[in-house]
């Protein structure tokens, strides 16, 4: 098709997809609409019910089913050699398919993964009317996508940097009486006029006990005259993800309260100087998580301590317990312990961090330390 002239599609990055493919014996390896398919791809999609895909062959050929409501944005990111083969509503995506594995060459029997974008409903549909072997090709990408090259680390370092600006213009409107609504909408609007090109997910505000649940998703709280607020938040830039996590205080912190925020403290201070290569992620875990547990206070930390982060906001590696895997130069992650007493309160500190040939680097500079947003004007 004549036209194209963005071609964002990474060839060095197909051929290692199809090298690992012949590795694992797959024929076919299908690619939704998702952060794969952006990484691969450069498309960030709008995500709906129609079905459209990247399709990779083995042989490092490619092919795409396509929306023709979706026709554009496809052209945009697809040189000319990668066929597209178009679908009206009206039609559904069938006939399309059976075309495209006939004209490809894909035989019954083929075996065809899928990655975790793609619906169940339809990969069930591939499989039933081609006459395919489907596989899980979720963690196809993680390899390859963990190991952050210096455009995306520098991309993700200013993510992190605009995060830092907007909590710190933000101190001065936390207030008693501001709801979590108002703290959140106030944020977003920082986002934009510090640059940020996007959020990464929607933010967590959490006044007093209400931090005690780890995700909340609510936003009616009011700040008190004398509270705690924890903000998890985080935005995009250039399709990267930052994520960070504070627990503020207005007014003065408590005795008890300076205690369980400088028990958090330090286990993320543990769990950062833990971090260089050839560490396991469950030994980074294990180095915060004892922190807490010799403190008195495991029982009131009872999820993994990080995860990874890129253009997903949760993506490999994940730190936690179990995992060995092997730190390497390049990977980053989140390293994010805290406690939570439920119907009493949350504290959670969380930094992003870059692998690096020493150690790590935090992408996140806000301080660590108990800040209160009434010495703030």
């Amino acid at each position: 098709m004549k036209g194209r002239v963005n071609h964002m599609l990474n060839r060095d990055k197909i051929a290692a997809v199809a090298a690992d493919m012949r590795a694992r014996g797959v024929d076919v390896f299908i690619i939704g609409t998702s952060t794969d398919l952006e990484y691969v791809s450069g498309l960030a999609m709008h995500d709906c019910e129609r079905f459209k895909a990247l399709f990779v062959k083995a042989d490092g050929g490619t092919f795409c089913l396509v929306p023709h409501i979706y026709l554009q944005e496809f052209q945009s990111g697809m040189p000319d050699t990668t066929p597209l083969y178009v679908w009206e509503d009206h039609d559904w995506f069938y006939s399309a398919l059976a075309r495209a594995f006939e004209e490809q060459g894909i035989p019954a029997g083929a075996k065809v993964a899928v990655n975790d974008s793609v619906r169940a409903v339809d990969a069930i549909e591939v499989a039933g009317r081609q006459k395919v072997e489907l596989v899980n090709g979720w963690h196809y990408l993680d390899a390859m996508r963990s190991h952050k090259d210096a455009d995306e680390a520098a991309a993700m370092l200013r993510a992190g940097q605009i995060a830092d600006e907007a909590l710190t213009a933000l101190l001065p409107f936390i207030r008693p009486g501001r709801t979590e609504r108002e703290l959140k909408r106030r944020l977003l609007d920082l986002f934009e006029e510090k640059g940020a090109q996007g959020i990464s997910f929607t933010p967590i505000v959490a006044r007093g006990a209400n931090a005690a649940m780890a995700h909340y998703n609510k936003e009616d709280g009011i700040v008190g005259d004398h509270d705690t607020v924890l903000f998890d938040f985080g935005c995009r830039y250039k399709g990267y993800c930052s994520d960070m996590t504070r627990t503020l205080f207005v007014g003065e912190a408590t005795e008890e309260e300076r205690t369980l925020y400088e028990i958090v403290r330090r286990a993320q201070a543990a769990g950062e100087a833990a971090v260089r290569p050839g560490v396991t992620s469950q030994e980074v875990d294990r180095a915060a998580r004892r922190v807490i547990e010799e403190a008195g206070y495991g029982a009131y930390f009872n999820n993994r301590l990080g995860h990874g982060i890129g253009l997903a906001v949760h993506e490999t590696p994940y730190i936690m317990e179990g995992n060995e895997q092997v730190l390497e130069p390049g990977m980053t992650f989140s390293i994010e312990p805290g406690i939570y007493i439920p119907g009493k309160i949350g504290i959670r500190i969380e930094n992003i961090v870059l692998v690096t040939d020493e150690g790590c680097r935090p992408l996140n500079v806000f301080p660590r330390e108990i800040v209160n947003v009434l010495d703030f004007e």
